[in-house]
């Protein structure tokens, strides 16, 4: 036996039954790509013993109660080798079935390709591009140690697992991450970086040269190169374990294994990592295992009875919990609804309340005024983690008053994130995933390109994460064209499930703000860098924000010409429509600071709003791209910017009242004459 390095029971040899169940799950993982002609079988083949380890001797989790907070997360950064989870999560008796596995890859089945965690309980992440898992559990860490700072090791006192690849390894934001991780002193994090020298052209030796284990010495993580291990059961745990004891930083084990293992043709070749087995090789694989070679998803009952006692083992760690959170909040009170709030990610109630109004005429930036709202509401909304790209207090994601997140102040609800962009989108989106924490970050709106992987992620999962984005058009001024974004407001608005919100003013701020914290997804806020004045009738009106677009001015019925703008812009609008109003024009002036919610309400709103026929002219600093679906026409940048004063170069390109005004006179031109041509 093999004593514990973490104090516990010694370590015993697998039983029989144990080395069967890893066989089973090699099986399994031939046979669902087999089945369906698609998958990933030798990765999970090669770690299926490690996966044992974990799954029946180390992490503790309760299969009956997948959410229960105090659970170990794992992850599974290496996504392609899904089926490893899923057998796994079948096995354990989580909500899933041998025949979900015998469905996988199929549509609409409950076992895709790559976990997602909007579908199946006990995905803790969305996984699938590399690199992504890697930094989602980072933001794990960072939210188990901040709420075990907050209400105690009673309450919150667990580990998170990570399998990765090298495909994991070599994407960019597994740097950041991991530099990140290193620098906070994350412990209760425990990477294996599964080291099979395969990738899908051959050889990594033919791509990478690396020495991961001196990389991640130099990130300050506790490091081990583990060798010749993977079918080790006693070794594993013993390796693992000794990670777990490490508390003042990240762990990073390198495990050589060999992919497809035991294939007598497949293992170690690039075939074994993307493509099925031919039905040969899988009976001839099956025969060296031990395992019927003629029968496909073979799972005998005492196997299936080893991992469903594994899976039920957390129950009484569980029940215990539960007492202690009733003993410590009792239910009803103040501190329990607050708990209550914090792990669905809401506020409490009445938060809306404390934020703040500014009155007509007072001039200042939306990213000033979201600093000012966040401020106000952080004590209502208990779970509020905010931070920058190294750009906090230009981005107004600073919490005046709270520490920075670091080994000295775990309790932090500041992060530094540094200027590691595609990480920290990464890392909100894990820190969401945990429960308990609600994460706001920001940077300069044209830096959103850097982390559009993680954002896209955060959406695809409905991940409820606060981006914050600043310095918004052409309008940031001396810095250029390399930092005046132009299409991100297109590409942003043809994301699925994301809520991009650009607001006219500081009050279309506060309610931007409260409508993320009140959205389950996540939610885009785009502010401006430079100062706009605050809008006659916002501090009445801005509430409408919730409803996408709203009527600033020009309520009567049957507008001449409707102006429709969004964040800087409207306030020249409504400019403009003065100067049409002198003419004797009626105009209206819309702001529309969100299509995802305008799109959201029926269509008779819409058309009430955007004037019922009425030739509309959009105006935005932006592309052009997407306003044919609300306007007529646009004042808008279809080309890049210019450096120079931001006042300048917006009037340089057309964004002042005049030039507006004389686009409204054009397209009501327009009008007259197409109406005359089809009389």
């Amino acid at each position: 036996m093999t004593v514990n390095p973490a104090g516990q029971a010694p370590i015993k040899p697998p039983e029989p039954i144990e080395q069967l169940g890893i066989n089973v799950i090699r099986g399994l993982a031939m046979d669902a790509p087999r089945k369906a002609n698609s998958g990933h079988p030798g990765t999970a083949m090669a770690l299926a013993p490690l996966a044992h380890v974990l799954w029946t001797r180390i992490m503790r989790y309760d299969a009956a109660d997948p959410d229960w907070p105090n659970r170990d997360r794992f992850v599974l950064s290496c996504g392609h080798a899904s089926i490893l989870l899923y057998s796994l999560l079948f096995l354990s008796g989580y909500d899933l079935t041998l025949e979900d596995l015998t469905k996988f890859r199929q549509l609409g089945s409950r076992t895709p390709g790559h976990p997602e965690s909007s579908d199946l309980k006990g995905v803790e992440v969305t996984t699938g591009p590399l690199g992504q898992g890697f930094a989602n559990a980072v933001g794990l860490g960072v939210a188990e140690r901040l709420l075990r700072a907050e209400y105690g090791p009673e309450l919150v006192d667990h580990h998170t697992f990570v399998f990765c690849s090298d495909g994991d390894l070599m994407e960019g934001i597994s740097h950041e991450a991991a530099s990140l991780a290193g620098h906070l002193g994350l412990g209760r994090l425990i990477y294996i970086y599964d080291d099979n020298h395969i990738t899908i052209d051959g050889p990594t030796e033919i791509t990478l040269g690396d020495d991961a284990v001196k990389r991640f010495d130099a990130y300050g993580w506790h490091t081990e190169d583990l060798g010749e291990i993977a079918n080790d059961t006693v070794a594993l745990e013993a390796a693992v374990r000794r990670a777990m004891a490490v508390e003042d930083r990240p762990s990073f084990l390198q495990l050589r294994s060999h992919i497809g293992w035991p294939a007598p043709h497949m293992t170690d070749t690039p075939k074994a990592h993307g493509d099925p087995f031919p039905p040969e090789e899988i009976a001839a694989t099956k025969t060296i295992l031990g395992l019927p070679p003629d029968k496909s998803f073979w799972v005998p009952d005492d196997v299936l009875a080893f991992y469903r006692a594994a899976g039920a083992r957390g129950a009484s760690d569980r029940d215990a919990w539960a007492q202690r959170l009733k003993a410590k909040l009792p239910t009803g009170s103040d501190a329990r609804r607050r708990w209550d709030a914090q792990w669905r990610g809401q506020a409490l109630a009445g938060f809306e309340d404390k934020l703040p109004t500014w009155k007509a005429g007072e001039k200042l930036a939306t990213r000033v005024a979201v600093k000012t709202c966040l401020n106000a509401v952080v004590a209502d909304v208990p779970g509020l983690v905010s931070g920058g790209a190294d750009l906090t207090g230009n981005t107004g994601t600073m919490l005046d008053g709270f520490p920075l997140q670091s080994k000295e102040h775990p309790e932090g609800r500041m992060i530094a994130y540094g200027v590691r962009e595609h990480a920290m989108g990464a890392v909100m989106v894990g820190m969401s995933r945990h429960g308990g924490v609600l994460p706001v970050g920001g940077t300069f709106f044209v830096f959103s390109d850097y982390m559009r992987g993680a954002v896209r992620i955060a959406a695809l999962s409905e991940t409820k994460v606060i981006f914050v984005w600043t310095h918004d058009s052409v309008g940031l001024g001396q810095d250029g064209p390399t930092h005046q974004p132009i299409e991100q407001l297109a590409a942003l608005r043809a994301m699925p499930n994301l809520v991009v919100i650009r607001p006219a003013d500081a009050n279309e701020t506060g309610q931007a703000v409260r409508a993320a914290i009140e959205h389950d997804g996540p939610t885009a806020l785009i502010l401006s860098r430079q100062a706009l004045p605050v809008l006659e009738a916002t501090a009445e009106r801005a509430h409408l924000l919730a409803k996408g677009a709203y009527v600033l001015s020009g309520d009567a019925p049957g507008p001449d010409i409707v102006l429709v703008g969004t964040g800087s812009e409207v306030w020249v609008c409504a400019a403009a429509a003065a100067l049409l109003e002198s003419e004797g024009l009626r105009a209206r002036v819309v702001s529309m600071p969100c299509w995802e919610l305008f799109e959201e309400q029926d269509k008779s709103y819409q058309r009430d709003v955007l004037g019922r026929g009425a030739p509309v002219l959009a105006v935005e600093a932006a592309a052009s791209f997407g306003w044919s679906r609300w306007a007529d026409a646009s004042v808008s940048l279809d080309h890049f910017g210019a450096s120079g004063p931001g006042d300048e170069v917006l009037a340089h390109f057309g964004f002042t009242a005049e030039n507006v005004a004389d686009h409204a006179r054009a397209l009501l031109r327009k009008t007259d004459e197409d109406q005359e041509e089809n009389k």
